[in-house]
């Protein structure tokens, strides 16, 4: 997939004389109050009429091409089961990841529960890091006008991301005003880089799961770390790749390799989509998410692994291969797959079981890069190296990094007890007695705080000091606070806006 060139597609919104780049842009119609009264709707679908019409539980309008009709479910015990496992986790993140990370690599094997999917992936990418990092960089970059260039281009490309999933089916609504905004953002933070067409659709399965700014860090995270180079002017990166997985194939399934080796079908007819969209627009949406639940995890062997798990199955028998006596037939066999292949059960199984690693694909890109460099010289585009999945990427981090801590999500008065706490601090003789002496004359203890005074209490049941509700720096008012040390400030509430919270728990 080439870099967008901005041709208008059959429905593209006109281009305005004026791009300010910022998301007011999208707003259509010429009554600006009749846009903000759609925009002010539950959800996108209704302003676009699509209320009458059923949602799938991934949000996609019943009978379109997203939607699907038979879905394995999860029973709800064992969903509950699996979302106390990963809260658990979530909320001891560095200590699970440097002790338990098999453990964590066979719950997302399993499948992350939908609940807190949006939140673990911006763990397992270091989205979440990212964002502590760099604290009001996406809202700076939010608000920058952007190269008109991009900008243009970006407009043009939003209607084509997921038409039918009820986020985007509205013409300037809430995802479309926020897929224009993380893409822009993305221009303004790698201006070398801009903007390619196959990161639109990554950033939208990222919004379906979470709010901007998050979404944005995770897109940062894998056009940097997990698929280094996919989006740069040249594709050079997404060429190698190719090359590797052509090889990879050979000891896969010799008949695959065999029979696109007789037809002379470069890798790239085939595997450029699949590659640079993650499986995202090949794929039914229950295998998206359980392909990107391990592509998060493990890195981009995960992609390799199905893209080789496709091929052996389309192409890996003589029975096959009778429909495909040509490039096209075999191009067009590729372009459908067969529903068996790519349901969730059997592809995650054969994804799972498949013998390809980390080693085999830097073996391979090693010896695809000497090729490279003998026929065709240096790669322009030098892009920093891979890094395979979660644990590899938490171990780059420069030392020493803040842990993460979770967000307070449920505030208690100070006198509740919570089930976490293990000590609890005695009281004196003299308060004891008064607090008898209130239990008889009330029948209770008073248990609400001073007006301005609220502890915060993290989902895992971790609490934080006490804190003024109203207080948004606490580091700025407290001298205490001001003096003390990036790691004394992870023993206090999160300072996140109100804002960033409310949405971030919309997601959970």
């Amino acid at each position: 997939m080439a870099k967008s060139s901005g041709e208008n597609g059959p429905h593209a919104p006109a281009a305005s004389g004026s791009l300010s780049g910022t998301r007011e842009n999208l707003a259509q119609g010429p009554d600006a109050a009749t846009a903000d009264e759609l925009s002010s709707l539950g959800s996108d679908s209704e302003a676009n009429g699509f209320a009458e019409h059923r949602i799938d539980k991934f949000g996609f309008i019943v009978g379109s091409q997203g939607a699907e009709d038979a879905l394995e479910e999860v029973p709800l015990e064992v969903l509950r089961q699996r979302e106390s496992k990963w809260l658990d986790m979530l909320n001891n993140w560095d200590k699970w990841m440097a002790k338990k990370h098999k453990k964590i690599r066979l719950r997302c094997q399993k499948g992350i529960p939908p609940s807190l999917r949006g939140r673990a992936w911006q763990y397992l990418s270091g989205g979440k890091v990212k964002l502590q990092q760099n604290p009001g960089k996406f809202d700076e970059l939010d608000m920058s006008p952007g190269d008109p260039k991009w900008l243009d281009v970006i407009e043009r490309d939003l209607h084509r991301q997921f038409p039918f999933h009820e986020m985007f089916v509205s013409r300037g609504g809430h995802g479309q005003q926020d897929l224009f905004r993380v893409l822009k953002a993305y221009t303004l933070y790698r201006p070398e880089e801009g903007y390619c067409q196959a990161q639109a659709p990554i950033a939208a399965v990222l919004l379906m799961h979470m709010p901007a700014e998050q979404a944005f860090w995770c897109l940062v995270q894998i056009c940097e770390k997990y698929l280094p180079g996919y989006y740069s002017e040249k594709l050079e990166a997404i060429q190698l790749d190719g090359e590797i997985l052509f090889s990879l194939l050979q000891k896969v399934s010799p008949v695959a390799h065999k029979h696109l080796s007789r037809q002379k079908i470069d890798p790239l007819l085939y595997m450029t989509e699949w590659f640079m969209c993650a499986f995202a627009r090949t794929l039914p949406w229950s295998s998206v998410l359980r392909v990107w639940d391990m592509f998060f995890c493990e890195g981009v062997k995960i992609i390799f692994r199905v893209g080789l798990v496709l091929l052996k199955h389309a192409l890996g028998s003589p029975e096959k291969l009778r429909a495909c006596q040509g490039q096209y037939e075999t191009i067009e066999q590729l372009r459908s797959l067969s529903p068996k292949i790519m349901q969730e059960a059997f592809l995650v199984q054969e994804v799972v079981e498949l013998p390809v690693t980390e080693r085999q694909i830097e073996r391979e890109h090693l010896i695809q890069l000497r090729r490279w460099q003998e026929t065709r010289g240096e790669l322009q585009c030098r892009s920093p190296p891979r890094l395979h999945g979660a644990k590899a990427i938490l171990d780059a981090e420069p030392s020493p990094r803040a842990a993460l801590q979770p967000s307070p999500s449920i505030r208690l008065p100070p006198d509740v007890p919570l089930p976490s706490s293990k000590a609890k601090p005695k009281l004196s003789t003299h308060a004891q007695k008064e607090q008898k002496k209130q239990k008889k004359a009330s029948g209770h203890l008073d248990k609400f705080p001073a007006p301005n005074q609220a502890i915060a209490v993290t989902a895992g049941g971790d609490a934080c000091a006490p804190q003024d509700v109203t207080l948004k720096d606490p580091a700025s008012q407290d001298p205490v606070l001001q003096d003390s040390a990036p790691q004394d400030l992870a023993h206090h509430c999160s300072q996140e806006s109100l804002t960033s919270q409310e949405s971030e728990d919309t997601y959970l």
